[in-house]
């Protein structure tokens, strides 16, 4: 438990493979255009307002919140012109636009996670700088963090 004068850690969550559950938009994409971003679906204009949350996050996302100073930390694809907007409409959407919400002005979008100081990262990658990230990585979805309620037994 916090005193009153102490600070929470600084966590930041991953969105894609980790918050959002990237393969769910799958279905919802027609088949003509899976195919012809074959290989590289990030950049399908509005596939990241069609995803649902990863199982369990939304949850674990408010347990975290009472010990810990919560970002959402993500990358963006370059070639994708509806990818932010689409991504920070999905938080909103989820965890309210208000300015009382959760992650009201507390999303980055950056490719070089490593600059962002902070004490945890959950990411499901090493890319974008996460493997270099200078506070502790928790690998979403590895052997060792598997799903939310593995990173709920480590950080509560």
């Amino acid at each position: 438990m916090l005193k009153n004068n102490e600070k929470k850690p600084i966590l930041y969550i991953d969105m894609d493979g980790t918050l959002v559950d990237f393969v769910s938009a799958f279905d919802r994409v027609e088949l003509e255009i899976l195919r012809e971003y074959d290989g590289r679906p990030d950049d399908i204009p509005g596939i990241f307002a069609l995803m649902d949350p990863m199982p369990g996050a939304i949850e674990a996302i408010e347990r975290l919140r009472q010990k810990y100073d919560l970002y959402i930390l993500s990358s963006s694809p370059w070639e994708n012109p509806t990818a932010l907007g689409d991504k920070l409409a999905w938080v909103k959407k989820y965890f309210g636009g208000e300015k009382d919400s959760l992650f009201y002005k507390k999303v980055i979008f950056s490719s070089a996670k490593h600059l962002s100081r902070g004490d945890i990262l959950i990411d499901d990658r090493t890319a974008n700088g996460a493997g270099d990230f200078e506070g502790e990585h928790i690998l979403f979805g590895s052997q060792d963090f598997p799903d939310w309620e593995a990173v709920l037994d480590r950080l509560l």
